[in-house]
């Protein structure tokens, strides 16, 4: 008998752990949610319930009080961040307390830029954007095909991002166009909104005879602003570029600086933009300079499809022979978004 209360006593204490570790949010609308909390980054709070096998996607200035007992990575507007539980203060809504090394410290939650539970395994922090645009004409037996894939890994201190991006055109009578971008980097976040940013990037494109352009580069920079509706940075640094051509004009190797300005601006209601601009001084080529532009607006749908809008431009003072100066994109097209 005086097992079966154990037992009993036993099962008891361990339901009342499982639930007593959930999370729980109000509303704007006073709706209350009881479950997980996946995450919160970009004003998107990602969580789940033991009622619904879908996600919630929650936009963060739609929630009121927050309530939890598990330990978080917490990111803030100025920089800093934290390990810790975070939990609504009684009587001020939208205004939290967060354990500090000083103590504790109270929080506006539009101050907060980004939440992770301790332990999120690989998959839960890695993103990824799928999307395609094809263009059938006619006339000429017009064929167009982009694709666009991006994948973003968030870590405590550190974000790595990776891009490929394709057009390919066909048409009777034409020569053939082709153009690929791609890129592979990450950023290391240091006290105080300060970053450092290694990446490596490639440009393939048929008006400036580049069969490919490699150039890696290495810098520093600064958030003048970062919450959890926009992103403004500045960054600098040098690089190296290696570039091949398909004509008979002579490959090139430079060694360059550049200065890049980015800008991300998210929660516009269902919309996003992001755009960034980076100029690379010639060191080693005297009077060269080359500029890099790209644009990309993104319109979110239901069950995490999307519409992208996305424009590329490239730009050298100094092309090869036969070669264009310029060289840019333009394109629409369907994607979806995984995690």
């Amino acid at each position: 008998m005086n097992k079966s209360y154990y037992i009993v006593f036993l099962v008891f204490l361990i339901y009342n752990v499982a639930t007593g570790q959930k999370d729980t949010l109000t509303l704007s609308n006073n709706d209350v949610l009881v479950g997980t909390i996946e995450k919160m980054d970009r004003s998107i709070l990602t969580f789940s319930t033991s009622y619904d096998d879908s996600d919630f996607k929650i936009k963060w200035r739609e929630v009121k009080k927050i309530k939890t007992q598990r330990q978080f990575i917490i990111s803030v507007t100025e920089g800093k961040r934290f390990t810790t539980d975070i939990n609504s203060i009684s009587g001020k809504d939208k205004t939290v307390v967060l354990n500090v090394e000083e103590g504790t410290s109270e929080y506006a939650l539009m101050d907060i830029v980004f939440i992770e539970p301790i332990g999120k395994n690989f998959f839960s922090r890695l993103t990824v954007d799928l999307d395609f645009g094809m263009t059938l004409t006619k006339a000429n037996n017009s064929r167009q095909v982009t694709s666009n894939l991006n994948a973003t890994y968030l870590a405590y201190k550190w974000r790595g991002k990776g891009l490929y991006k394709t057009v390919l055109s066909r048409q009777d009578g034409a020569a053939d166009i082709n153009r690929m971008d791609a890129e592979l980097g990450g950023e290391y976040y240091l006290p105080h909104d300060w970053f450092i940013q290694a990446k490596a990037i490639y440009l393939s494109n048929d008006e400036q005879l580049l069969q490919l352009r490699s150039t890696y580069q290495v810098g520093a920079g600064y958030y003048f602003i970062r919450n959890n509706t926009m992103f403004f940075s500045a960054n600098a640094g040098i690089a190296y570029t290696n570039e091949n051509f398909t004509s008979d004009s002579s490959d090139r190797k430079s060694t360059e600086g550049y200065v890049a300005l980015g800008f991300t601006k998210y929660a516009i209601g269902d919309l996003s933009v992001g755009t960034n601009v980076v100029v690379y001084p010639s060191f080693s080529q005297g009077g060269r300079y080359r500029l890099d532009f790209n644009f990309d607006m993104k319109y979110d749908l239901p069950l995490d499809f999307y519409i992208r809008l996305g424009w590329s431009y490239n730009y050298d003072n100094q092309p090869v022979e036969n070669a264009a100066d310029n060289d840019y994109v333009f394109n629409t097209s369907f994607g979806w978004e995984w995690n």
